[in-house]
């Protein structure tokens, strides 16, 4: 659902395998402190999960 969100705002984004790329994993785990996906994160702040409200507002939409 995040995919789909920016694709239709064409906002750009860097997708992860955390399954199958183990560095990512770590760095997700690091930075979030949790094994919740997605985990976004926009100029520093992370979100767990899916939220279009927060996205919106994160994002200036």
């Amino acid at each position: 659902m995040a995919k789909s969100f920016l694709d239709a705002n064409n906002i750009p984004y860097q997708d992860l395998d955390v399954a199958e790329d183990k560095a990512a994993r770590e760095e997700m785990i690091s930075k979030s402190g949790a094994m919740t996906v997605p985990v976004i994160e926009i100029d520093g702040e992370i979100l767990l999960g899916f939220d279009e409200a927060q996205l919106k507002e994160k994002l200036g939409l």
